[in-house]
């Protein structure tokens, strides 16, 4: 006997009412698109429940990529067999001896299907002593066991679990719109795109590019951060932003001071306008509070005025070496510090001023006209295709025929 399934469980994704259909379907598509090189595997999807049947596919392996869907709560190995005495002894002893070195257990049974003539409380002792005759120097510890067997007998059969597994939790990508990542090469803009994910949120990511001043490897580091952030949900869709002209522009005509301040106005707008044309309601950063000039309370304020979407910053509140926590778990922080510098690190004035106005940043604006610099930026940008395998060159009109 081996495990043939893995359970499912949600967390806050069951709080959701008359929605929570719709949450149940976005996550079983996930998962599918998650498992697709696993094509043995099915989704099996029950009142409260979702199996993953595994049909011969290697559960460990499985279990991995599960664990990197959102909407997951907690997951297990688990097994469904008759309800026979005989098959359900087999199943808690396979449940306990996956949990190796395990030194004491516990039974927690449930039994829904009332016409099953063993009562819960039988139920227990019946399989643990089972467990106890078959292994040897383990005890039953009904307090804090170092793994407990749950045995569920249901109407359609009994299933046995052992060990939660616990996974990436939030809510579904795709469950709640969709956000503009503006994407560097840096630490933190690859963790908010996680943590604005992991709200549900199906992200797209926005990227400016300065040839000569950033080279080519620059953006294949941001195309590897998209292929790793895509991992935790779907393909993302990088457009590509040519900004040579419009940054160059700004370092001969803006006072060095105000030159961060503007170029980062100068993102925000097209940000908005990439996010307009493709359907996306809000705009999401990788800036904490005070971390540098340009994330000052007066610079967010001066920034942000030239936009009139919501901007979603999940790390406003987070000190660096938080950021650099989670960038390490989900395996983007080897990326980030490749030496390949982005155009933010590039054009760094000497003295950028940390607390920029609004009326100075319009005054400053006023006398140079920035319009057709938008306008071309926007019209060369390119779209990547990323995935968690690859990453693939198209327009516009070539991506959108893709989906």
């Amino acid at each position: 006997m081996d495990f043939d399934r893995i359970m499912i469980r949600y967390g806050e994704m069951a709080l959701k009412g008359k929605n929570r259909r719709s949450f149940e379907q976005k996550l079983q598509s996930n998962i599918a698109i998650k498992l697709k090189s696993f094509p043995d595997t099915t989704i099996q999807k029950t009142q409260g429940r979702m199996y993953v049947l595994l049909n011969g596919e290697d559960p460990h392996e499985v279990m991995k990529e599960c664990q990197e869907v959102f909407g997951i709560h907690s997951l297990s190995f688990a097994v469904k067999v008759e309800k026979e005495e005989e098959q359900m002894k087999e199943a808690a002893l396979l449940a306990f001896r996956d949990a190796r070195g395990a030194g004491s257990f516990k039974i927690s049974s449930k039994r829904t299907d009332k016409s099953f003539p063993i009562p819960s409380q039988e139920i227990n002792p019946l399989l643990g002593g089972f467990i106890l005759r078959n292994t040897e120097g383990v005890k039953v510890d009904v307090h804090q066991p170092d793994v407990e067997i749950k045995v569920e007998v249901r109407h359609e059969g009994c299933y046995v679990t052992a060990q939660d597994y616990r996974g990436a939790g939030g809510l579904p990508v795709g469950t709640t719109g969709k956000s503009m990542l503006m994407l560097s090469g840096g630490i933190d803009s690859p963790v908010a795109g996680y943590l604005t994910m992991k709200r549900g949120v199906e992200i797209e990511a926005i990227h400016f590019h300065s040839p000569p001043y950033t080279s080519e490897r620059a953006k294949q580091k941001v195309l590897d951060l998209a292929k790793e952030l895509a991992k935790y949900g779907t393909r993302i869709k990088v457009h590509v932003i040519p900004f040579t002209a419009v940054q160059q522009k700004i370092y001969r005509e803006m006072p060095e001071g105000y030159s961060m301040t503007i170029m980062r106005r100068m993102m925000m707008r097209i940000s908005e306008r990439v996010a307009a044309n493709n359907e996306v309601l809000s705009i999401t950063t990788g800036e904490s509070l005070g971390q540098v000039a340009s994330q000052t309370m007066e610079s967010m304020n001066t920034i942000n005025e030239v936009t009139n979407y919501p901007v979603i910053r999940p790390l406003v509140a987070m000190d660096k070496i938080e950021i650099i926590d989670i960038s390490r778990r989900i395996g983007t922080y080897d990326i980030s510090i490749r030496p390949f510098e982005d155009c933010c690190t590039v054009f760094v004035p000497k003295a950028p001023k940390t607390k920029p106005t609004r009326k100075n940043a319009n005054y400053y604006e006023s006398n140079v006209d920035f319009t057709e610099d938008i306008e071309k930026a926007i019209e060369d940008s390119y779209v990547i295709e990323a995935t968690a395998e690859h990453s693939t060159d198209h327009t516009e009109e070539e991506f959108e025929d893709l989906l």
